[in-house]
């Protein structure tokens, strides 16, 4: 393991459950120092004291990724407390269904938006011109299967995160050969409190280190884009192959994701 002052710096948002706690414990486990972006701080805190991380290895920073000036200020304090990162995952997102006849869920649609674009694109920008001035570093973008094709009853979560991948390539056109790596992970079902609601089948289900540790060998790689697992890679190319009048039928009856109020 490497000596703490000389390890990586890995700066995650949304790491206090689910995919971002398990990448926090696949990049310590690696050595990594972390900066660890949570709302629920002393959740997070605590998570790293049983992990026997003591602050020379592991900061918590407080900030709700959908505040513009709460998540680009925990950024400068990250870098302002333990420098500049190596890689920088944002992962925070939420996911809730929706219904476009149903006023309220306008407001869903514009906080889903807020958080997993605005806030991502929030959560790259502290660090995006330090690390193209050093000439190196990695923005990641945690995307989903479900910005392959719009599905009944996720119009915003899918909308968002087709977003993500575009947003994603768009950053990744703009840094080439700066040195800076953008990369795209999209995962299927991975079994977190975000997917346990769910109300439909989950194929190719996997755990969440078992997620964590194929997205930290695509990130390592330096892969542009990856959807984990690979089953679902598979199945996201037949999806979007299919056409619309066969897709239409194949996803009529399937469960739609849980409102806010369900």
């Amino acid at each position: 393991m490497p000596a703490a002052a000389a390890a990586p710096l890995v700066f995650i948002t949304g790491a206090s459950s689910g995919i971002g706690q398990a990448l926090a414990a696949r990049y310590a486990q690696a050595g990594w120092r972390l900066a660890l972006v949570a709302r629920r701080t002393a959740q997070m805190q605590e998570w790293a004291a049983a992990q026997g991380l003591g602050p020379e290895r592991c900061r918590v920073y407080g900030a709700d990724v959908a505040e513009l000036d709460s998540i680009v200020a925990a950024g400068q304090a990250c870098i302002a407390g333990q420098g500049l990162p190596d890689a920088v995952i944002a992962n925070a997102g939420v996911s809730i269904g929706m219904d476009t006849a149903d006023r309220g869920d306008l407001d869903v649609m514009a906080q889903t938006f807020a958080l997993n674009n605005v806030g991502l694109a929030a959560t790259f920008h502290p660090f995006v011109a330090a690390m193209v001035a050093r000439g190196s570093g990695r923005l990641v973008g945690i995307g989903s299967v479900a910005a392959i094709r719009g599905l009944p009853g996720h119009g915003a979560y899918c909308a968002s995160k087709a977003a993500v991948v575009a947003y994603c390539e768009s950053l990744r056109t703009e840094l080439h050969r700066s040195g800076v790596q953008v990369v795209t992970i999209c995962p299927g079902y991975v079994d977190t409190p975000l997917t346990r609601g769910n109300r439909y089948g989950m194929p190719f289900l996997i755990p969440a280190d078992t997620f964590a540790d194929c997205a930290f060998r695509a990130i390592e790689a330096g892969a542009s884009y990856r959807v984990i697992p690979w089953q679902m890679a598979v199945v996201a190319k037949l999806m979007r192959a299919l056409p619309n009048a066969l897709f239409d039928r194949a996803v009529q009856g399937r469960g739609r994701k849980r409102r806010r109020d369900e």
